[in-house]
């Protein structure tokens, strides 16, 4: 087993949390895992980014090589594009459809052949709060991580355990619904 996973956004939106998630599930899987962030100016709406490397066997870089990530996450549609040569032609990208808006003129993606976009927003009001839109992102890429949803869920409840049963099960069901 064998994932390479971009996360993306902007301050703000949860991106270090989704990555830490995925670190829980990847632990409790016992696969390995080399994680490298780059904040920006996250407090003005800047780009956030993490590389997430997951393996069953020893890795050697934090860092992955263009056209080499399996999936990139997205809470921000702009963002995704900015990674997308490190994509594999097969790879997948899952991200929001709502942009935050601080430039005019977003790109088009619907031409991009792998993709799932979804109002990530909406839904988690929907379910819970628009705080955990996060969280349905994570739930919308679960499929394409390689790690077994019920991993994911652990990694939810161990990384907002110390936020109580409230905020877990919030997230539990944001999770459920992105999925």
């Amino acid at each position: 087993m064998r994932a390479d996973i971009i996360l993306s956004g902007v301050g703000g939106q949860g991106i270090l949390s989704i990555a830490a998630v995925i670190g829980e599930a990847a632990l409790k899987e016992g696969l390995y895992m080399k994680q490298a962030e780059v904040h920006g100016m996250s407090q003005r709406g800047g780009d956030v980014q993490s590389n997430l490397r997951l393996s069953d066997q020893p890795i050697a870089s934090d860092l992955i090589p263009k056209g080499h990530a399996d999936l990139i996450i997205s809470l921000e549609p702009m963002e995704s594009l900015r990674y997308l040569p490190y994509l594999k032609e097969d790879g997948w990208l899952v991200t929001n459809s709502q942009p935050f808006v601080n430039i005019p003129n977003y790109p088009d993606m619907e031409k991009l052949p792998h993709k799932v976009i979804l109002d990530v927003e909406a839904i988690a009001k929907e379910v819970a709060t628009a705080r955990a839109a996060n969280i349905v992102m994570l739930g919308a890429a679960a499929p394409f991580i390689g790690i077994e949803y019920n991993k994911i869920e652990d990694g939810i409840r161990r990384i907002f355990g110390r936020k109580g049963e409230e905020v877990v099960e919030m997230n539990l069901k944001a999770l459920k619904a992105g999925y």
